[in-house]
């Protein structure tokens, strides 16, 4: 006869599998996970334990005040006098809050100009994302075909070369077109090289099934009915999501503007707080006043719909 080689049970494993007992399935085995989980961590030394959670939260605070520093810096020096800001650190508080430099950024600065321009091309860009960036998911998952395929292929490829490399093919092809100094150039460009949220809706399609196309084809509606009817409003958590990153990513772009929209009249905010430079170059209150004005709005949208981009943005990603 075999003979059993048995495991010793200390006090903790006991326990646990006590516990373990009277649970069955995956009930049971995600119990004792977190019971094993918590014994090993509990035979480490509590010294070793407690360095351990000193090093996370220092962790954690160095990367907050990364963040929060600088902007903290930003605020206090827009409320500044020109010569309160030479004289004084950039962490001291300002004697008495200067409110004019926010409108002598806002209106002599042109950023109220910029952020109506932003909103004009932010408008524009979304609304055509949204559709072509729908209709060419819903192609490319529901009919599975070499062109379809290849189609796929294509924009992997394109996905991962880096857009620089590309910049002088497509500044001569905006050229060419007459778009070059025109609003038009950054939506084309916004609209047309979206190629992560063609991905996403594609992620939201997988969960939608096919029956409910099927069902609509059977009583009579063509492709675009189902297209509008069906998939579209079913795509709405794709499409939030979709709209926060476009629009931070708009609202922050910098390169796109300076390059195809060097005239005053057409600058957005990114330019319009780099053309601060001049009339204003010695003047950092004002700059940072204009930066404050500028981070509102995005900060505002942020805030909002931040949900969307924390939980809608993998919801697709996984087959229930």
């Amino acid at each position: 006869m075999s003979k059993t080689k048995e495991t010793p049970v200390t006090e903790g494993t006991a326990a646990a599998a006590a516990e373990t007992a009277e649970l069955t399935g995956t009930d049971a085995l995600a119990e004792f996970r977190k019971n094993h989980t918590a014994y090993k961590f509990k035979e480490t030394p509590k010294p070793v334990r407690v360095i351990f959670i000193i090093l996370k939260y220092l962790v954690l605070v160095s990367a907050c005040l990364l963040v929060i520093l600088p902007l903290f810096v930003v605020l206090l020096g827009a409320f500044k006098t020109h010569d309160e800001y030479i004289t004084t650190s950039v962490f001291a508080l300002p004697s008495e809050p200067q409110w004019g430099n926010f409108a002598t950024a806002f209106i002599d600065g042109d950023v109220l100009r910029g952020l109506l321009n932003t909103f004009i091309i932010l408008l524009i860009s979304c609304a055509g994302t949204i559709i072509t960036g729908t209709m060419t998911a819903f192609v490319l998952q529901r009919f599975n075909s070499l062109f379809t395929r290849a189609v796929k292929t294509v924009f992997l490829v394109a996905a991962l070369l880096p857009n620089i490399s590309m910049q002088v093919t497509v500044f001569q092809v905006i050229n060419s077109l007459g778009l070059y100094n025109t609003i038009w150039a950054p939506c084309i460009l916004y609209i047309g090289t979206d190629i992560i949220s063609i991905y996403i809706f594609m992620q939201f399609l997988n969960n939608i099934s096919t029956s409910l196309d099927e069902s609509a084809f059977l009583d009579g509606a063509n492709y675009f009915r189902i297209y509008w009817s069906i998939i579209l409003p079913m795509l709405r958590p794709a499409i939030a999501t979709v709209l926060v990153i476009k629009f931070v990513g708009i609202y922050n772009d910098f390169y796109t503007a300076n390059l195809y929209m060097p005239s005053k009249d057409l600058g957005v905010v990114s330019t319009a707080l780099y053309r601060f430079i001049g009339p204003y170059g010695a003047k950092w209150e004002i700059i940072f006043a204009g930066i404050i004005i500028c981070i509102i709005p995005s900060l505002i949208i942020f805030i909002s719909l931040q949900k969307f981009i924390y939980s809608n943005l993998v919801t697709g990603s996984v087959k229930e």
